[in-house]
C-alpha cells in the first residue's frame, strides 16, 4: 500500500453544516438553487472553509500506451498516443481549449508512452514504455503500478505548490478503454458485454472482438477483486495508475477533484477501493456515453453534474463542469443574506 493512503482525512462535516445553515439565510427560497447548494456544501466539507476558494484549477493529463492495443481493439494505431501528446504540448487539443476558458494550466505527463518523447512542455516520468499485452501477461508489475501511482501523487504536489485549488485529471492512451473495462469488470463482477462501448469509434464487429479480448484477459489474469493494486497491475494502464495516485493526493491535500469520464471514473473507483475516504473529495463532472461509465458511477454512488453526450477523455468533461463549482463558491461569497438586503424572510402571511 502507498503511504499517501494514510494521509487522507475525513471531510469536515462541521463546516459543511455551518455552510448549509448559511445558505438558508441567502436571498432565495430554501433549496431553490438545487444541486448548486449541495455542491457548495461539499466544497466547504472538502476545504474546511465556509467560503471555499477553488480558483485556480489545475489540469494534469497523464499519457501512456497499452500492450493490448496489438489485439486490434482501437480504431486508431498506437502511435496516435505520442502524436496527441505533442498536440497537448502545443495547446491544440480540446482540453487545451477548455483549459483556456477556465484559466487552468495544463501539465502533460508521460508516464508510459511507448515511443521515446523529448519535447518541451511534457514531463518525463516514464515508468516503462507502455504496458505488456494483458491477454498474454500481467500489464505491469505491482512495483511498476506503485511507481506510476507515485507519478500521479507528485504531479498533484507540483500543482499544489503552484497554487492550485482544484484538480482535474485527464488521460491519453490508445486502447485505454479496453484496460478500463477489464478493470471495471474485475472490480464489480459485471459482464464485460455490459461495459464495452464504441471507444474511439469502433464498429459493432470490432466491439464484439473487444469484448472477447477483455474476457480472455480476465480469464488469463485472474485478478483478485479484493486487491485493487493487483487489478491495476494485471489489467490496468500506467496512466490509470497515475490518475489513481492523483486522486489520492488531491484528497490528502483537502482539495476538490473533478472526475472526468469513463477511464477517470475507473481510476477514481480504484482510489476509493484503496482508501474509501477519498470518495468525499470527488466531484463527478459529466456522464460519458461509454456504457461502462454508468456501472462505474453506480459503484461510487455518484451523480455527475453534466450529461453532454461526450466520450473524448483528456479531462474535457471535467473542465466543462468547473464553472459550476465556481458558481457554487461565488454564491457563498457574493450573494446577499436576507438581513444584508433588508428583505423579510418570514414566509408567514
Amino acid at each position: 500500500m502507498h503511504p499517501i493512503v494514510n494521509q487522507v482525512t475525513p471531510l469536515d462535516s462541521h463546516t459543511g453544516a455551518l455552510t448549509l445553515r448559511y445558505i438558508d439565510t441567502l436571498t432565495k427560497p430554501p433549496g431553490s438553487l438545487g444541486q448548486l447548494e449541495a455542491l457548495a456544501v461539499t466544497l466547504s466539507e472538502i476545504t474546511g472553509e465556509c467560503q471555499p476558494s477553488i480558483t485556480p484549477p489545475a489540469i494534469i493529463v497523464f499519457a501512456a500506451d497499452h500492450g493490448v492495443a496489438e489485439e486490434g481493439v482501437s480504431a486508431f494505431p498506437q502511435e496516435v498516443t505520442a502524436q496527441m501528446v505533442a498536440n497537448f504540448a502545443h495547446g491544440g487539443a480540446a482540453i487545451n481549449v477548455f483549459a483556456r476558458q477556465i484559466g487552468a494550466q495544463v501539465e502533460v505527463v508521460d508516464v508510459g508512452v511507448a515511443s521515446p518523447l523529448a519535447m518541451p512542455g511534457v514531463i518525463d516520468a516514464k515508468v516503462r514504455a507502455g504496458t505488456a499485452n494483458m491477454v498474454l501477461e500481467d500489464a505491469m508489475s505491482r512495483d511498476e503500478a506503485l511507481a506510476a501511482l507515485q507519478v500521479g501523487c507528485e504531479a498533484v504536489e507540483r500543482a499544489v505548490q503552484a497554487g492550485a485549488k482544484c484538480i482535474i485529471v485527464g488521460e491519453m492512451g490508445i486502447a485505454n478503454t479496453t484496460s478500463s473495462s477489464a478493470m471495471l469488470a474485475a472490480l464489480t463482477g459485471k459482464p464485460v458485454a455490459q461495459l464495452v462501448g464504441a471507444g474511439t469509434g469502433i464498429s459493432s464487429d470490432q466491439q464484439a472482438h473487444k469484448v472477447a479480448v477483455i474476457e480472455r484477459a480476465l480469464s488469463a489474469r485472474q485478478a483478485n477483486a479484493e486487491d485493487p493494486m493487483e487489478v491495476l497491475s494485471k489489467l490496468g494502464g500506467l496512466e490509470i495508475a497515475a490518475m489513481t495516485g492523483a486522486y489520492l493526493a488531491t484528497a490528502a491535500n483537502r482539495l476538490p477533484a473533478i472526475v472526468d469520464g469513463f477511464i477517470a471514473t475507473v481510476a477514481a473507483l480504484t482510489a476509493c477501493r484503496l482508501c474509501p475516504a477519498v470518495r468525499g473529495y470527488l466531484i463527478f463532472g459529466h456522464r460519458s456515453e461509454e456504457p461502462g461509465h454508468t456501472t462505474a458511477l453506480e459503484a461510487l454512488d455518484a451523480s455527475p453534474l453534466l450529461a453532454l453526450g461526450m466520450r473524448l477523455g483528456e479531462g474535457s468533461g471535467a473542465a466543462l463542469a468547473f464553472p459550476l463549482l465556481r458558481a457554487a463558491a461565488a454564491m457563498l461569497s457574493e450573494m446577499a443574506t436576507f438581513a444584508d438586503a433588508g428583505i423579510s424572510d418570514n414566509a408567514a402571511p
